[in-house]
């Protein structure tokens, strides 16, 4: 209570407000929080961030190269950096995930994809971003290993299953590291892209991003842990993609190329990501991710029986994951 007192007095000051009535937002998987507040007629959200777990100068410092690029983020009015404070912009109450039926998914995705292709031409010259280099690469991929097989299931892989699994991490960085290296926002999904009209989508969420694989983002968009599409729907958009990116000069590769990277990238996010929702059950207490589980496992273990280098990968994860992992619940 003292740290919200402390952001409602910070607020006051800032908007030269003193009845202020903050509205809580829904929270993503960090530490941050965010509300929404009204003042003179105008809507904000403010930003959370306790010091101790959460640093707020990357946010602020992709805010500004991504309004430079002309993609439409939070404005910012006010920050303390000190104390883990920002009164940003308001994009709405309606993201992606609420709006995309059948009828909106060809419109809403295409802007999508044109706001990534921005991204991508306009901010890969930053030399700020931080690499995705290999060992962050191979140290989200062992989240799976720890948290989702370790903690949640309570399995011991046999030393050859172990094996099996990290040669199978070394073949997805292997193809991470062979694509061209562009701007990556990391969770370019449907609940951080926010409903903005003419101007759709709004982004949020990007603090995390960095200089890594051109289909990253796109997998994270169509390989979406919270919402999936037929498999020939989704390769539509990929084909779509493909097209747009290769005439702005971002692929050099023929598409059978890029496909294959796109899928074997979704492996490695869908690796990471189940283990997140493990880590942010039994760590930190929020069980709700645990329902996003078969889904995501649903499409790493479709790309593993697709491709035959993967096909010991498919075995291991058949015979230890798929009949228990939906029924685990929190612990």
């Amino acid at each position: 209570m003292q740290r919200f007192e402390q952001l409602k007095q910070w607020l006051k000051k800032s908007l030269n407000e003193n009845d202020l009535v903050l509205e809580p937002v829904s929270g993503d998987a960090s530490f941050r929080r965010y509300f929404r507040v009204t003042a003179s007629g105008q809507s904000y959200v403010v930003m959370d961030a306790p010091p101790s777990h959460e640093e707020i100068t990357p946010f602020i410092r992709v805010t500004r190269l991504l309004e430079r690029a002309g993609i439409n983020v939070p404005q910012l009015y006010a920050q303390d950096i000190g104390n883990g404070f920002l009164l940003l912009g308001d994009l709405g109450r309606e993201d992606y995930l609420s709006a995309l039926n059948e009828q909106s998914a060809n419109a809403l995705y295409g802007d999508a994809i044109s706001t990534l292709l921005t991204l991508q031409s306009a901010c890969s010259k930053d030399k700020t971003l931080p690499v995705y280099d290999e060992e962050m690469l191979q140290s989200e991929m062992m989240l799976f290993y720890e948290w989702f097989l370790g903690q949640h299931l309570k399995v011991a892989l046999s030393g050859t299953e172990y094996d099996v699994l990290q040669q199978s991490f070394a073949l997805l960085i292997t193809n991470a590291m062979a694509q061209p290296q562009v701007c990556v926002h990391r969770d370019y999904h449907s609940r951080n892209l926010m409903v903005c009209g003419e101007s759709s989508p709004g982004v949020l969420d990007y603090q995390d991003a960095v200089m890594g694989p051109v289909s990253y983002d796109l997998v994270s968009l169509l390989r979406d842990c919270y919402i999936d599409w037929p498999e020939a729907q989704t390769y539509g958009w990929v084909n779509q993609y493909y097209q747009r990116a290769f005439a702005a000069g971002l692929l050099l590769c023929d598409e059978p190329q890029f496909i294959e990277w796109f899928d074997l990238m979704g492996m490695q996010r869908h690796l990471k990501a189940i283990g997140i929702f493990a880590r942010l059950n039994y760590r930190d207490g929020k069980p709700n991710y645990l329902e996003d589980i078969p889904r995501t496992f649903n499409y790493l273990l479709k790309m593993a029986e697709k491709y035959p280098q993967f096909s010991e990968m498919a075995s291991v994860l058949k015979s230890r994951s798929v009949n228990s992992h939906v029924s685990k619940k929190a612990g």
